[in-house]
């Protein structure tokens, strides 16, 4: 095997990439990374790691060889391929120790050097060039399993039911590895759906550790599978970050990198509604432009690497100011009962989705109702006619990514034109797509259909006064907006705005002595707000980004300034 990597241009050939996922180290580098790890010794048959176990970190072969291979729930074993000396064994998760995807065994007597996930961000960050590398493959090799579908939870159900969606985009979202088998087209999966007395419109989901749920919501797929601990929280953190968007992501990295203790928590997914940005083509340094899902999976494993802490899904129940807990620091509660204190917390939710006064709205999100557009909505749409709602550039991206799949897209906005609400660049894409018709001046009013068949038709009409028109529309996306997500803040006297945003700068901080309140800091000293959910923030993912990065140097003004009157 070669013992140079290949440049990672766009033209790289399959080969090339294989040799990027599957480098092999030479005696030299071995030798440079024995320092961070253990000799280990494994007797041919035995496991080094099993999928759904967590992983104990990443493996170097020293000799021998050692056979990986694909599990899923449904007890099918696929060979992926066989590693020897100066091979290494891990992905991306083993940068913090989640479960593993995949199998390993021991051909032959093996030898390997185990380092766990502390040393191995260590070893990326000491050794800048093997480090480089590494952080490549242990990528590359996460979205072959996720390209490959034979790895992680398996959804048994319809393919385009609503719950088989939910759970499939949940998943896709997180990056988390997963296939779906249709129980009518595979006999296992149907046998295994009677087993467990599941209805037609029922999803079951084999987690790879064999555990079976029927119907899960995120939460308990999330646990099940292995995405997020339960054990208590010990210690004190430095900071903890509410919220995985694009200024959450950013403080994480920052923070992380200049080596502050960092939780990361978020509900649902990283990302967030940047996320669903299908193109994001006016972020400095994309010229090509760049998915709001892969700009949000970069950071999110960037932050790993420097050691933050990611607790997702996580949802936030409440922020505790009264500092009465140990070691003074602020207390957050979650959901789950679990509370988790850190010194500093940086408010970066966002924002929730507006709903728009539509009758039967909710009854037809997840059947119908959508508010982002990704792959998994775009294949149910192909060549179909849809609505889109909004006028903003999520909109504008979203229209653009749909116009490829759908037969038409008709897009709804309130106001007279998008000139006031939508870059110009996005504006002349939708004027030069055929199949792209705007309605201005236009909302939805109504909703057909049942709960068992999902959405049936949407009436809309011009709001001057025009005629209620009924179309065969099956798929909605509404892409109208957003209101801050502070409702978790109602147990702490954090000032918002008349709108609900989080007011920050001097003239909002109870000052306290030697320290000089932060542009980004809220009322309650030691609580910090970036991104969208900011009053007089910029909205957009540069800023938030920027926000994220410019905390970091308050959170360190603050902590000091906290430490010296200790």
């Amino acid at each position: 095997m070669a013992d140079e990597v290949a440049p990672y241009t766009p033209y790289n050939t399959f080969n090339s990439r294989r040799a990027q996922m599957f480098p092999a180290l030479t005696d030299a580098e071995i030798e440079r990374v024995g320092r961070f790890g253990t000799v280990q010794h494994y007797a041919p048959g035995s496991c080094l790691f099993t999928a759904g176990e967590p992983g104990p970190g990443m493996f170097v072969v020293l000799a021998g060889t050692v056979a990986i291979t694909q599990r899923d729930g449904l007890g099918r074993v696929t060979p992926i391929l066989s590693q020897d000396r100066g091979q290494f064994l891990a992905e991306v998760g083993q940068l913090s120790g989640r479960p593993s995807l995949v199998d390993g065994h021991a051909e032959t007597p093996v030898e390997v050097l185990l380092i766990p996930p502390d040393q191995l961000r260590a070893l990326i960050i000491a050794e800048a060039d093997l480090g480089e590398r590494m952080v490549r493959a242990l990528i590359l090799r996460r979205v072959s399993l996720i390209e490959s579908g034979g790895s992680g939870p398996v959804l048994i159900g319809a393919p385009n039911s609503p719950d088989v969606l939910r759970l499939q985009s949940f998943l896709s979202r997180n990056g988390q590895p997963h296939h779906v088998v249709d129980p009518e087209q595979d006999e296992t999966a149907k046998a295994l759906a009677v087993q467990y007395d599941a209805k037609a419109s029922d999803v079951v989901a084999v987690c790879p550790s064999g555990a079976v749920l029927v119907n899960p919501n995120e939460g308990a797929l999330a646990r099940c599978a292995g995405m997020v601990s339960t054990e208590e929280f010990d210690e004190v953190f430095d900071v903890a970050v509410v919220g995985a968007g694009p200024a959450g992501l950013s403080t994480a990295v920052y923070a992380a990198s200049e080596g502050l203790r960092v939780a990361v928590l978020d509900c649902r997914a990283y990302g967030g509604q940047a996320g669903a940005s299908a193109r994001i083509e006016n972020y400095l340094g994309f010229p090509t432009g760049i998915t709001g899902q892969a700009l949000a999976g970069r950071a999110y494993v960037q932050a790993q690497k420097f050691g933050a802490e990611m607790l997702i899904p996580s949802e936030v129940a409440s922020l505790d100011c009264t500092r009465d807990q140990p070691g003074g620091g602020l207390s957050i509660l979650l959901t789950d009962g679990r509370r988790l204190c850190a010194r500093t917390v940086v408010i970066a939710s966002g924002a929730r989705y507006k709903r728009p006064a539509v009758p039967r709205l909710e009854e037809f999100e997840g059947r119908g109702i959508s508010y982002w557009a990704s792959a998994l909505e775009a294949r149910i749409c192909a060549k179909t006619e849809v609505a889109l709602v909004g006028g903003g550039n999520s909109a504008g991206q979203a229209a653009v990514f749909l116009s490829q799949h759908a037969s038409r897209v008709r897009m709804l906005v309130r106001g007279p034109s998008l000139g006031a609400t939508m870059s110009r660049y996005l504006i002349d894409r939708i004027e030069a797509t055929p199949n792209i018709e705007l309605l201005t001046r236009t909302e939805i009013t109504e909703l057909h259909g049942d709960h068992r068949t999902g959405l049936e038709a949407t009436s809309w009409r011009r709001r001057n006064g025009g005629e209620v028109e009924t179309h065969p529309v099956r798929n909605v996306f509404l892409f109208v907006g957003a209101e801050p997500e502070t409702r978790w803040l109602a147990g702490c006297d954090v000032k918002l705005d008349r709108h609900g945003f989080v007011l920050t700068g001097q003239g909002t901080v109870c000052k306290i002595s030697g320290h000089v309140p932060s542009a980004l800091e809220s009322s309650i000293p030691g609580v910090f707000a970036v991104g969208d959910v900011r009053a007089g923030s910029v909205k957009r993912v540069g800023g938030a980004i920027g926000e994220g990065a410019a905390v970091v140097a308050a959170i360190h003004q603050y902590l000091s300034a906290t430490q010296a009157m200790a």
